[in-house]
């Protein structure tokens, strides 16, 4: 008997409850992909994305910043463009800050859409092969009842048996769901990281260059370029 053969006998073994564990694995697995490569995509465009601005922010050229934040869909260029559209009219670092951390809490809930149901879909599983096993024993204790006593005690090992298949279905269906929510969550968490912390080395560009701008010498005037020169 191969693989496909065993693992069919191992399903049809189990009852009717084996096919909603089914769904909720599709579901969940579908979830899990759909999420990985939504946040891989993100982070590959955030990390893009900051590497060419950075530099502009270090030199101050806010003005070639804004057109490429406002061009680009990265999550990060959103962010930076709340904090862009502020320098010009914010008189504290306070504003700008208050700016970024909106745009950033229009992007959190959407890292983590749907993260949370493949947690659901874990437990679900566990439950609906609890409750395969249990409807199972019920109807082997039911069918055992009317039969030969010489023969309840096959009868009863083999509908154990066969019950026992929807509590190990569902748990080889949540095991693997808990362990890729976890590392959704994880991947989800180093994405906000990363987002909180280049709002505060943009931040920090910017009150350096205001600073720098405060304490830089005037520009001498041109009439004391004409004095000197005749002096």
């Amino acid at each position: 008997m191969n693989i496909s053969e065993h693992i069919v006998r191992f399903f049809q073994g189990g009852g009717l409850m084996m096919y909603p564990i089914a769904v909720v694995l599709v579901l969940g697995v579908s979830i899990a992909l759909e999420r990985w490569v939504y946040l891989t995509h993100t982070a590959l465009r955030n990390r893009g994305l900051w590497q060419e601005i950075s530099p502009l922010l270090a030199q101050g050229n806010f003005r070639q910043a804004v057109q490429m934040t406002s061009k680009s869909s990265a999550a990060i260029g959103q962010i930076l463009s709340y904090g862009l559209a502020r320098i010009g009219s914010a008189r504290r670092r306070d504003d700008i800050e208050k700016a970024m951390e909106e745009s950033l809490m229009d992007i959190v809930p959407r890292l983590e859409k749907r993260t949370h149901y493949i947690a659901t879909f874990a437990n679900l599983a566990t439950l609906l092969g609890l409750l395969g096993t249990i409807i199972g024993l019920i109807n082997a204790f039911a069918a055992v009842a009317t039969v030969n006593p010489a023969e309840k005690a096959n009868l009863l090992s083999a509908s154990i048996s066969v019950a026992m298949n929807c509590t190990a279905f569902g748990l080889m269906t949540a095991v693997p769901l808990l362990f890729i929510h976890a590392l959704l969550q994880t991947k989800t968490t180093e994405l906000i990281d990363s987002l909180e912390m280049a709002s505060v080395k943009f931040l920090n560009a910017v009150t350096e260059r205001a600073l720098h701008e405060r304490t830089a010498p005037p520009a001498p005037h041109a009439s004391q370029h004409v004095a000197q020169a005749r002096a």
